[in-house]
């Protein structure tokens, strides 16, 4: 609880990913990515209750194992590849309150996949949201200016194009604006904005961080993590 307001964590842990099989139980350090995230909600002395929303025991049983709760399996109508985490997160917070008779104020999502992620943003999320009564706080990165989105191309019947129309305009890097992209360590959010099945608004804001995330899609993330997380 953070001034009077009472905090869910809520952590997505699918089944069923294609980039890599069984990607929730992948290990780093010895520990599953899903147990890693209940590990680190143990160090955020705000959240008052944390549960894991899956579609597999094996997850469930390996949350369970590290702090999180397993107290619903998320049912098939949205487990599949398609279907957003605002459906995700309403049904999870609707299930947990129903399950410990319970009303939360503000939820904390953290997937598995971003094990690099640190308190002090996450915190600095709860606190600015609470604080400055925003809607929604994105953890998010700077985008380098190599991938800058006026610099991304499309290929188009065989032709070369950019993705932008402003792409033709940009002749060096001062000229670009600073871009940033969420890097997925966390969102905090108010009941009633995942009640109304978002997670942005006109009234969100973010923490940038600085450290170096990885969000994991791919074995090759997955070796980028492990390496980091080894230093």
């Amino acid at each position: 609880m953070y001034k009077n307001k009472k905090i869910l964590a809520i952590v997505l842990a699918r089944a069923g990913s294609k980039g890599i099989k069984n990607k929730n139980l992948k290990k780093i350090n010895g520990v599953t990515l899903v147990g890693r995230v209940g590990l680190f909600l143990k160090k955020i002395k705000y959240v008052d209750y944390s549960v894991v929303s899956t579609n597999s025991n094996k997850i469930g049983k390996q949350a369970s194992k590290h702090g999180l709760k397993f107290i619903f399996k998320r049912p098939h109508y949205i487990s599949g590849p398609k279907t957003s985490d605002e459906e995700v997160l309403r049904h999870a917070l609707l299930e947990t309150e129903k399950k410990t008779e319970e009303k939360f104020d503000i939820i904390v999502s953290l997937a598995p996949t971003s094990p690099l992620r640190k308190v002090n943003d996450v915190v600095a999320s709860i606190k600015k949201l609470i604080e400055k009564k925003f809607d929604a706080v994105w953890t998010i990165s700077k985008t380098d200016k190599k991938y800058h989105p006026y610099k991304a191309l499309i290929i188009k019947k065989n032709n070369l194009k950019f993705f932008s129309i402003h792409g033709n305009k940009i002749k060096y890097r001062q000229q670009l604006k600073d871009t940033y992209f969420r890097n997925g360590a966390s969102y905090v959010l108010t009941r009633k904005t995942i009640i109304k099945r978002k997670i942005i608004t006109n009234n969100s804001s973010y923490i940038l961080c600085k450290a170096k995330q990885v969000s994991i899609d791919n074995l090759e993330d997955l070796r980028k993590a492990r390496k980091l997380l080894a230093r």
